[in-house]
């Protein structure tokens, strides 16, 4: 995953790293006022060595553990200009490359004296650093759920082939393994199949579902799936519904009165990772027309940009729940900045 990014990124921190080193070169040969000492530059060679035989490395340590290595705008310009066509050309939105690229402008500019630290992990922790911010804290479903009045109802919206229907089988294995009694509602009475399909992955799981004939009005499903889970006391209600978009009135007055009548805890967008920028606008658009308390990205694994899974969270002010990774039902990865941020640099996932 994010092997595209992953790979433009290493040009960036390459270059990034020659900046700042020639800027420390550059300062290394400057003298140095140290008070109630006299000046003093490159530290002294050892006898038989000459100052030549001083290396880069060498020069470059003196500033992160003895001084201070001032780094300007200028020193960093080219790279971030890189770093910004990079970041879109992966489709992390407009937005969010320029929170990153003034989060990096800032984090490197100015004095550093980190004991211990190279040039080449500065950049990366500025990197990660920046990274970081725009991602947010995720959506802890376990938690919610602990700390929620039961059942909790979650009502699954999105546009058509994203994956919601597996997604919420993914979700409704993960919760039953979490020790929560789950239940699911086959309200895609739409679609052809969406009622087989979702009944074959429920007795795969062993989950009850809920379902009425195809065409029936989604708002009973719904409505009997609550009743069946207050009924027996279970723990979670994952209601699917059919795929729609934003501007179909006719679908969306069909989900305002799912809405009313399940009356969700909570409303998870569903969208795969591989529409890229699309992925972002519709999940704002979404958002606007519907409202979402938290998002699920599908087909993370086949994206090797990775820019919604950076920009969506960001973009829409909700947080990422899960990340779908694969077709089986545990390929579901609950959302940690962490770890998107070691895979996209090649850490352990």
């Amino acid at each position: 995953m994010f092997e595209g990014l992953r790979e433009k990124l290493k040009g960036v921190r390459k270059k990034l790293d020659t900046s700042l080193e020639a800027a420390a070169d550059t300062q290394a040969a400057l003298p140095q006022q140290v008070p109630g000492q006299q000046n003093e530059s490159v530290p002294s060679p050892a006898p038989g060595e000459s100052s030549s035989d001083l290396s880069l490395a060498s020069r470059v340590k003196v500033f992160l553990t003895e001084r201070e290595l001032v780094v300007t705008e200028k020193d960093v310009r080219d790279a971030l200009s890189d770093l910004e066509m990079v970041l879109l050309e992966s489709d992390v939105a407009l937005p969010v490359t320029d929170e990153i690229i003034g989060n990096i402008r800032s984090g490197l500019t100015g004095k550093h004296r980190k004991i211990g630290v190279s040039i080449d992990q500065l950049v990366e922790e500025t990197l990660r650093n920046a990274i970081l911010e725009v991602l947010g804290n995720g959506f802890d479903l376990a938690g919610f759920i602990r700390n929620h009045e039961r059942p909790v109802r979650i009502l699954f919206v999105g546009v058509n082939g994203t994956g919601k229907t597996t997604t919420v089988a993914k979700i409704g294995a993960h919760l039953k393994k979490q020790g929560f009694s789950v239940v699911i509602g086959a309200g895609d009475t739409f679609r052809a199949g969406a009622i087989e399909q979702i009944d074959v992955h429920a007795e795969r799981l062993g989950i009850k579902i809920i379902q009425h004939q195809q065409g029936a009005d989604p708002s009973a499903v719904l409505f009997d799936t609550v009743q069946y889970a207050t009924a027996h006391k279970m723990d979670v209600v994952l209601a699917d519904t059919a795929g729609r978009f934003h501007n179909k009135s006719n679908l969306m007055n069909q989900l305002d009165k799912i809405r009313r009548v399940m009356k969700p805890d909570l409303i998870v967008y569903v969208d795969e990772a591989v529409a890229g920028n699309d992925a972002v606008v519709r999940a704002d658009e979404f958002n606007r027309t519907v409202g979402a308390d938290a998002i699920v990205l599908t087909k993370v694994d086949m994206d090797p940009r990775g820019g919604a899974a950076i920009s969506v969270a960001h973009t829409i002010g909700k947080p990422l729940m899960f990340l779908g990774t694969g077709q089986g039902y545990d390929d579901i990865v609950p959302f940690q900045p962490e770890l998107v941020v070691n895979w996209i640099f090649g850490g352990e996932s």
